[in-house]
């Protein structure tokens, strides 16, 4: 018996709830170099297939379309069969469909491979949203959930360092063929590591203990009042639209970033090569963002916050700093535009780091990756709307030169100000927290 027990001591992984973490953050990060390819790619495809802004647009909101409704469907998804194979599906499904992209050949068949692309990649915040509920206890939600989605801007960071220089050596083609062969490796290592904590063989008791120690919260109350809450009961809760405006009022701004940045710094007069330090920078200071959002947030909460209270300090932080884009109409100075850029892309992702833990905050296990594909979808509405209001408005103002993009700036500024007052209001305890259909805030 004791050899067995020294046998089954050697097989533990410790700290292995991070390494499932860190599993999370590559799989974003790979899936922010997958789409950041086409948007780093845009000025040389926009010029070589002769594509205006709206054309351009059309194909990201081609992307955005099914991105929106797989998140909210992945999310049921994941809450049925389960985070393992859910995302093994999903990362399968995307990177095949990344490395057949150079397969388009004009402004049709590009839109039809970022429809397929945003479908497979929609699934991956709730399937992680999800992870980290099952995996952390509530005082370590939020950095687990700022390492992960930190992802996002690491890949935004990294990809024009990946895709230019193929590009300026072999061709647009092989930049999509990259990260699809990224994510089926990844895909390998996902499947050897993830179980769910209760199950898995290499998790040691003591930190089993630790994860666990939250296991009255994750599973539901066993009360008629909190059975089988479908999308329909969970709709009825201000505490779900509260997260749903979360994402809605925060995303489009990132994505604008993401999206149509480079396209920005042309209007400004500023060329990519030149400029590089520009593209990446923001999604450095995004990154900072996220660990101090989730960071802060689980300081105050080891200090005696309560949870409500930790989280909507943070959103506030990140709502008003946002408003730091506003100033970039007054100038062409490539560093002061960085710079702006970076402070509010750094508020943003505190910000964006509550959006993401609050469903795994205010919902149980059986409802958190669903709650958290609302809040994608609402996102996702929200983008494709404002994208087709920055191509139409971009192209019109074309003659305004340097300062075509300043009403877009100054919305973008403004809209994630609107959307911490609304998380204020909406978020917080009511009778719903004490039916038990929500966990106290």
């Amino acid at each position: 018996m004791a050899t067995t027990g020294k046998l089954r001591s050697a097989n533990v992984i410790p700290g292995l709830r991070w390494w499932i973490c860190a599993l999370l953050f590559a799989s974003t990060v790979i899936n922010y170099i997958d789409r950041q390819s086409l948007s780093l790619l845009a000025p040389f495809l926009k010029s070589q297939y002769r594509w205006t802004n709206s054309d351009y647009a059309n194909i990201i909101i081609a992307f955005r379309i099914s991105y929106s409704i797989g998140q909210t469907l992945f999310g049921r998804l994941m809450d049925r069969i389960g985070t393992r194979r859910g995302l093994s599906l999903t990362v399968a499904f995307y990177s095949v469909v990344s490395i057949f992209s150079p397969i388009a050949t004009g402004l049709r068949s590009f839109a039809g491979m970022r429809f397929l692309l945003g479908a497979g990649e929609s699934a991956n915040w709730p399937g992680a949203t999800k992870a980290v509920s099952e995996w952390f206890p509530k005082q370590e939600r939020g950095l687990a959930t700022a390492f992960f989605d930190s992802g996002s801007s690491i890949g935004g960071a990294i990809a024009p360092f990946i895709v230019l220089p193929i590009y300026f050596r072999w061709g647009w083609r092989p930049a999509f063929v990259v990260p699809g062969l990224l994510g089926l490796l990844w895909l390998v290592l996902w499947r050897w590591l993830y179980r769910s904590p209760q199950a898995h063989p290499r998790l040691g008791a003591q930190e089993r203990a630790v994860i666990l120690s939250d296991e009255d919260e994750v599973s539901p109350p066993s009360s008629p009042k909190t059975r089988n809450l479908g999308w329909r009961g969970l709709l009825r809760l201000p505490q779900t639209w509260g997260t749903i405006v979360a994402k809605t009022c925060t995303d489009p701004v990132w994505f604008f970033v993401t999206d149509w940045f480079p396209i920005f710094l042309v209007t400004k007069g500023i060329t990519l090569r030149n400029g590089l330090i520009a593209v990446w920078i923001p999604f450095i200071a995004a990154d900072l963002g996220n660990f101090f959002g989730g960071g802060a947030s689980g300081y105050l909460i080891k200090r005696g916050w309560p949870l409500g209270k930790a989280r909507k300090a943070i959103a506030i932080f990140g709502g008003l700093g946002v408003t730091m884009l506003i100033p970039t109409i007054l100038t062409t100075n490539l560093y002061l535009i960085t710079l702006l850029f970076a402070v509010a892309t750094f508020c943003y992702a505190s910000f964006t780091t509550i959006a993401n833990v609050l469903p795994s905050d205010l919902y149980y296990s059986d409802s958190v990756a669903s709650v958290s594909g609302f809040s994608g979808t609402g996102a996702g509405i929200g983008t494709i709307i404002a994208f087709k209001l920055i191509g139409h408005f971009s192209d019109a103002r074309r003659a305004a030169g340097t300062h075509s993009f300043d009403p877009i700036v100054i919305i973008a500024g403004l809209v994630p100000f609107a959307g911490m007052l609304l998380v204020l209001l909406l978020v917080r305890n009511t009778q719903a927290t004490k039916d038990g259909l929500v966990r106290p805030m």
